[in-house]
């Protein structure tokens, strides 16, 4: 079941630079066990090395591990938080890493640009038919905020107003235009876009100095208790349904390790299902792994997918190219490994 929670489950998956590509700080999941031969051949214990970006979410993976799901399939499972999903991608790409947490908005820009990475397993995501229900907001950590003082209800309202994102042509920017677009607004030249950080986001709500703002959980409870209105939830507008968050190797990395990489798939299902039916013990796992210091109560429970669709994929796939981010869809065609 799930309850009305705020999580920070993309909060560092927002920026798009690769600037820090492999500032991988390591924390060890094992008791560093020698790296085993790579094939992942039966009776042997084989090292994977996985890259997340510190998500709540991430607390599937941490109790699989703990549940001994990956033990039980010859893994020994080595995590490390990047800086964000271009540095979890680039490592997978280089690598340093053997799997790698990214949305599917940077992953798709990865591979227009030709990069040779295949999703492996469902992260996180958002269940069937989640915009059409209700209160969408529920399920999303993302929030389109207005100021009070601009007196904006509504996406329609911020024809010619100004929205404060984290980066250009990153995540944010890219759900919040697919909200205005549907509103009848040209994303391109409908609104003015200002890079501000979170906390300047929510400080330019406060004073007025922003129209609108795109937020994340924990800045989206700040915004509220600064009288600002959310006004979409934009993520699940665009996403709708279904794995948003993918676990990605690299094509030689899958080559090489075919075994073990299939191994982990095995396992990530497992993962999955065991946080399905029991959430506040993943979550207590991602908050504990991240050091936040929120507590369970704070975060909504995310939604661990237990597999990749197509139309995950191809649905921001069509989105993107609509919208201008990207100039010709992506070929999908063996990109979901094993699908």
């Amino acid at each position: 079941m799930l309850h009305h929670r705020s999580r920070r489950r993309i909060a560092a998956s927002l920026a798009l630079s690769a600037a820090a590509a492999l500032a991988l700080a390591a924390c060890s999941s094992g008791g560093g066990a020698a790296e085993a031969p790579s094939d992942g051949a039966s009776g042997e214990t084989t090292t994977l090395k996985v890259a997340t970006i510190g998500l709540t979410s991430d607390g599937s993976l941490l109790t699989g591990i703990e549940q001994g799901f990956f033990e039980e399939e010859g893994l020994e499972i080595e995590t490390s938080i990047v800086a964000n999903p271009p540095a979890g991608l680039a490592a997978v790409q280089g690598g340093q890493v053997d799997i790698a947490y990214s949305p599917s908005i940077p992953l798709l820009n990865a591979l227009s640009q030709g990069v040779p990475i295949k999703v492996i397993g469902a992260a996180d995501g958002y269940p069937p038919e989640a915009s059409e229900m209700d209160d969408p907001a529920e399920f999303d950590d993302t929030g389109l905020f207005a100021s009070a003082s601009s007196g904006i209800t509504s996406i329609e309202g911020l024809e010619g107003k100004t929205i404060a994102i984290p980066a250009r042509k990153a995540q944010l920017e890219v759900v919040i235009a697919g909200e205005l677009e549907k509103a009848g607004i040209d994303p391109a030249t409908g609104v003015k876009w200002v890079v501000l950080d979170f906390t300047s986001a929510v400080a330019a709500l406060k004073n007025g100095t922003v129209d609108a703002a795109g937020l994340v959980s924990p800045f989206t409870i700040e915004a509220e208790a600064a009288g600002a209105t959310q006004i979409s939830a934009p993520s699940v507008g665009f996403f709708e349904s279904g794995a948003t968050g993918l676990w990605t190797a690299g094509a030689a990395t899958i080559e090489k390790k075919t075994e073990a990489i299939e191994a982990f798939q095995r396992a990530i299902v497992k993962s999955n299902e065991y946080a399905t039916e029991h959430p506040d013990e993943a979550i207590q796992a991602g908050l504990d792994y991240t050091e936040s210091s929120l507590t369970i109560d704070d975060v909504k429970v995310p939604v661990w997918p237990t597999e990749v669709l197509p139309e995950d994929l191809e649905r921001p796939n069509e989105k993107m190219v609509k919208l201008g981010f990207l100039p010709q869809p992506v070929e999908l065609d063996g990109v979901i490994y094993g699908g």
